[in-house]
């Protein structure tokens, strides 16, 4: 089990997280263990409020548990400052959202090279990993483009190019087709299975879409509070 851990992008030990509504503990997770390899496609499925984004928010060192165990690349996150938690997730992490969250007043390009340049990247080389990774996901005569002047699906795609930039182990996906139409949802499926076969980046995506889920190579549902294998 521990060189199985050690080997793991992201893993998990009896991951918990207790809410404080009012005067009461309302327990979310409830022990979550879960490994996930390089180049591996997860879909954590469940229904809606069992605790699949507030899981996602875990994994990626963007909450705090509230007991238990995550690791990113065999470093535990929760022995971690928010600067270095922060440094880990631009260092090895993307993050796609059901709602793109580019920023308005930057082109497509500008969007997705800014993972770079917090890094402190030159422009100089940001812009050209930047073009180069939106030529990847078809869309390369729109570089200069703001979100406004996208569609919908479009704006999906930068979002996911902004992600794989970095050329991070993992990919973390919060219900990436959930403001899609079937058609823009469909090429989004094969775009994110075409390059997790390119590139061997690993994905865990959060769903409600059944055909997505089958396209992962593992189901996990998440039912009161525990991973349960599909």
């Amino acid at each position: 089990m521990s060189d199985q851990r050690t080997e793991a992008v992201i893993s998990c030990r009896d991951l918990r997280k207790t809410f404080v509504i009012g005067k009461e503990d309302v327990p979310v997770l409830k022990g979550v263990n879960l490994d996930l390899q390089r180049g591996e496609r997860i879909a954590i499925v469940g229904a809606s409020g069992s605790g699949k984004s507030t899981l996602l928010h875990l994994l990626g060192g963007l909450d705090n548990a509230s007991s238990g165990s995550a690791q990113i690349l065999g470093q535990e996150m929760q022995q971690m400052n928010e600067a270095q938690r922060g440094e880990l997730r631009n260092r090895s992490l993307g993050f796609v959202y059901q709602f793109h969250h580019l920023l308005p007043e930057f082109t497509a390009l500008e969007n997705v090279a800014m993972p770079l340049l917090i890094r402190r990247m030159k422009r100089s080389e940001a812009e050209p990993r930047a073009a180069a990774m939106l030529e990847q996901v078809g869309l390369a005569h729109r570089l200069q483009h703001h979100p406004s002047e996208l569609s919908g699906g479009e704006r999906q795609r930068v979002a996911v190019a902004r992600a794989l930039v970095t050329e991070p182990a993992c990919v973390l996906a919060d219900e990436p087709t959930g403001n899609l139409d079937r058609s823009s949802a469909q090429a989004l499926f094969v775009l994110m299975q075409q390059l997790n076969e390119k590139l061997n980046t690993s994905f865990i995506v959060v769903t409600h879409d059944h055909e997505l889920a089958g396209r992962m190579q593992r189901q996990l549902h998440l039912v009161d509070g525990v991973i349960l294998s599909g």
